[in-house]
């Protein structure tokens, strides 16, 4: 897949926002924002358990007989989706 000058700095942006206002919000207050705003139970799960828990995305993959790979392009997408709403 090839990405654009633009696509990277799209990504680096977002990253540096998620990055910021994770900080700033509480567990609890995640915890809703997820569970309101990520409809695939799955995908709850996945970024629950790697952004809140820290767990890694070969053991998600291993956990959910999923690649890393694929692990992590559905929590990325599910944030993505949630970041819109919050």
């Amino acid at each position: 897949m090839v990405f654009s000058i633009g696509d990277l700095l799209y990504e680096v942006a977002y990253m540096k926002k998620f990055q910021r206002e994770f900080n700033e919000r509480s567990r609890d207050e995640w915890l809703h924002h997820i569970q309101q705003w990520i409809h695939n139970e799955r995908d709850r799960e996945m970024v629950i358990r790697h952004y809140l828990d820290g767990i890694s995305f070969e053991k998600l993959g291993e956990d959910f007989d999923r690649t890393p790979n694929h692990c992590q392009e559905r929590v990325d997408m599910a944030v993505k989706q949630m970041f819109k709403h919050i």
